[in-house]
């Protein structure tokens, strides 16, 4: 880990540390943090994979610990962070941005509030929101509506699952911060689910979810920060209108809108748990029966949280901060109609909608009417912008060069077995 000399001299009390526990260079959330704290005069620091991670080149970046925190024991963490807290000097708040750094900051919290700042909220509580098997069962304990689903233990529950099950269903991880190569999917059939379900067990046994389908939906988020008292501070509401990959991935586009009934029913589930802290929650509006179903909770900063801002500039971000340093956070009307682009993976999810008819030309023109604001592009920091295409461009070359290398060595192969066959 490279260590920065002065890391806080004469800078203003309250500086902030991004957290990333893994290896995902291209993420725009973080660089979304250093942006809207940034702009505030706010000294931001992150820990990041690279020195040309794009987040690291904002010019509203303080400075940087360059650090492969992959599968790194919980105690290298600790003491990474001990001495990242020590050099900062300052107390210092501390933002995840991934389940593995929420998870560490909450059952480490008597050990990193020696150096950092951050909510307070029972230890168990994020990894058991995380974790997609023990989240379905609190909704069921809790009331609160999401899709049908099981966490099978056996291949026998599988099977008894296909008895009465609807295809295509949804299968994904229920821990992923295990990092198995199952990723989520949409299933077709019983042999696939099948398969996909050996494959699973070979590799994390028991980390499997399988959920219904909501076919006819509309994919709904909802972003919050919530005090130690699992009051909401700010709380917005936004429909997900593209993604990456198509119907299931990610947010690539989003637009804000209000939500009263959704709302309402988030920050109940909010109170209930005794959350504190900032969340993301995606939900899914099952047109069969009304209601907004619950399909994800991810207990820390989404990615896309820069699509929410109030009537006086907060997003959730903001407000953490504001709340954390003991200042004002007056709860204000969301903006209704913002945009928020993911550009490089809109332009992939727009032209597959294109070419698969589910999107005309003029309903994606319509899409990105309103104030918009890009995850990467913005003038006054084009940097991040510049290296997130030479990545991209980077990483498809040598994919290129990869698959040319695969074709090759398979033709080798079969000029190989020509040459070996007998003849007469």
């Amino acid at each position: 880990m490279k260590q920065m000399a002065s890391a806080n001299e004469g800078l203003p009390p309250f500086p902030v540390l991004i957290l990333k526990t893994g290896r995902y260079a291209l993420h725009h959330g973080g660089l979304g943090i250093i942006r809207t704290l940034g702009m505030l005069d706010v000294p931001v620091f992150t820990v990041i994979e690279d020195r040309f991670a794009p987040a690291g080149l904002s010019k509203y970046l303080t400075g940087k610990f360059v650090w492969d925190t992959r599968d790194l024991p919980r105690s290298r963490l600790l003491e990474g962070l001990e001495r990242i807290g020590r050099q900062l000097k300052l107390p210092t708040i501390l933002i995840p941005t991934d389940d593995v750094g929420a998870i560490l900051i909450a059952e480490e919290a008597v050990t990193l509030r020696q150096w950092f700042l951050f909510p307070k909220l029972r230890s168990d509580i994020p990894r058991s929101l995380a974790d997609k098997s023990q989240l379905h069962t609190l909704c069921k304990q809790l009331g609160v509506p999401c899709p049908q689903a099981i966490s099978p233990g056996t291949i026998s529950e599988v099977y008894e699952f296909i008895e009465t099950a609807a295809f295509p269903v949804v299968v994904k991880p229920s821990k992923p911060w295990l990092n198995p190569k199952i990723k989520p999917s949409i299933v077709s059939s019983p042999r696939a689910l099948l398969d996909l379900y050996r494959r699973s067990e070979a590799q994390v046994p028991h980390n499997l979810l399988i959920q219904e389908y909501i076919r006819d939906g509309e994919d709904w988020l909802f972003d919050g920060y919530c005090d130690a008292d699992s009051k909401c501070l700010a709380g917005f509401t936004g429909r997900k209108l593209r993604s990456y990959p198509s119907r299931f991935g990610s947010a690539t586009l989003g637009r804000s809108v209000t939500n009263p009934a959704l709302l309402q029913q988030a920050e109940a589930l909010v109170k209930a748990v005794s959350y504190a802290g900032i969340i993301d929650i995606d939900y899914r509006f099952d047109k069969r029966d009304g209601q907004y179903k619950l399909l994800d909770f991810n207990p820390r900063i989404g990615a896309q949280f820069r699509l929410f801002e109030d009537s006086d500039r907060i997003d959730v971000a903001r407000a953490l901060y504001r709340d954390l340093t003991g200042q004002c956070v007056r709860r204000s009307p969301q903006i209704d109609g913002r945009v928020f682009v993911v550009e490089p993976y809109d332009c992939l999810a727009s032209v597959h909608d294109l070419l698969g008819r589910q999107l005309s030309v003029r309903d994606w023109w319509r899409s990105l009417k309103g104030a918009r604001e890009f995850a990467w592009f913005r003038r006054s920091d084009p940097f991040p912008f510049i290296v997130i295409w030479i990545r991209l461009a980077m990483a498809g070359v040598a994919k290129g060069i990869r698959f040319l290398h695969y074709l090759f060595r398979r033709s080798e192969a079969e000029g190989s077995k020509i040459r070996r066959a007998p003849h007469g």
